[in-house]
């Protein structure tokens, strides 16, 4: 298919100047230095590092971290997504303990665990997800745990088996509008992410909350990410996040236009008129970012290190050349 078609031939450059919202300073502090060195020994991955995320030293300062299990090699090749394509290697029984123990060391008050897709596999990889969600509980208890899947390619027992663990959140972002699917997201539907995340909501009931992306700068209008967002209310989705799409390489889809902060809060207000119990849409907005600001937590319940409120990415600028919206789970 003719990208170009779709997306019209007016796209920016792969090199450019960035619009000055969409920077920021490189990770570096303490913190950060201790987890990456701690997460490369223990021979895990994380999406903030594969993705290149903006927000990762924000996050890891404040006790938030998004985990990609599986391997680093992905079985579809999504056209914004920077994460290895290709034959997946031999996925470690032990990783689901690994990540748990990581989980606890690190302190972290809210872990997101999320994966390549593994459609070479019988279950999808949804015994992995109830792998580490069963550990994280016992070796870290105090922590909340989202879950951002794959589609499990619409079948519903790995879907059965992965909510019967009762994550705080199950997370399935749909990436785009429905309109883009045939260029960004090859080998999935608009259609059949809707039906997991109505399903997940049918199965899980108010003891899980449920949660989709988008991400915006390919072309869609805002018409067209309201039309969205209705859509996705209609599955019964509780939380839903935007952001802008960053192009990771020259490889990947072009970038139409870089939306102001001012659209950004547009869309924001629009969602919340639809009735999301949350809605974050801002230029560095990602699947995971402030996670834990979606997920109630008893009252004086915080494990972890402090944290500042006070930085949000409504208005926040990441370094330039990171990719895209870190979601591999398709």
């Amino acid at each position: 298919m003719d990208v170009l078609k779709v997306l019209g031939s007016d796209v920016r450059p792969f090199r450019e100047r960035k619009p000055p919202w969409l920077k920021v300073p490189a990770p570096g502090g303490a913190r950060y230095r201790e987890l990456k060195g701690r997460i490369e020994d223990d021979g895990l991955h994380t999406v903030c590092q594969e993705a290149a995320c903006p927000n990762i030293g924000e996050c890891w300062e404040r006790g938030t971290a998004t985990f990609m299990i599986l391997g680093d090699t992905c079985t579809r090749r999504c056209g914004f997504c920077n994460v290895n394509t290709g034959k997946p290697t031999f996925h470690d029984p032990l990783e689901p303990a690994r990540v748990a123990r990581q989980v606890a060391r690190m302190g972290l008050r809210h872990a997101v665990i999320t994966s390549v897709d593994r459609d070479d596999l019988p279950d999808y990889g949804a015994g992995a997800f109830v792998g580490v969600i069963r550990q994280i509980r016992r070796q870290a208890p105090s922590c909340k745990v989202e879950v951002l899947t794959p589609d499990f390619r619409g079948a519903e027992m790995p879907l059965a088996k992965v909510i019967a663990e009762r994550p705080d959140v199950f997370n399935h972002n749909v990436e785009v509008v429905p309109r883009l699917y045939p260029v960004a997201r090859r080998g999935s539907t608009f259609e059949r992410s809707c039906r997991v995340l109505r399903n997940a909501k049918e199965m899980g009931g108010e003891e899980v909350l449920t949660k989709s992306g988008l991400m915006v700068g390919l072309g869609e209008t805002h018409d067209e990410m309201v039309e969205t967002f209705g859509l996705l209310r209609a599955q019964g989705v509780q939380i839903i996040t935007v952001g802008q799409y960053l192009r990771p390489t020259e490889r990947h889809l072009p970038v139409v236009r870089y939306w102001h902060p001012d659209e950004f809060k547009a869309l924001e207000e629009a969602g919340m008129a639809l009735g999301f119990d949350h809605v974050a849409a801002g230029p560095l907005v990602r699947s995971s970012y402030h996670a834990d600001e979606h997920v109630p937590r008893p009252a004086g319940g915080t494990v972890g290190p402090p944290y500042d409120l006070a930085r949000t990415a409504r208005g926040g600028r990441p370094r330039s050349g990171v990719g895209p919206l870190a979601a591999p789970a398709g």
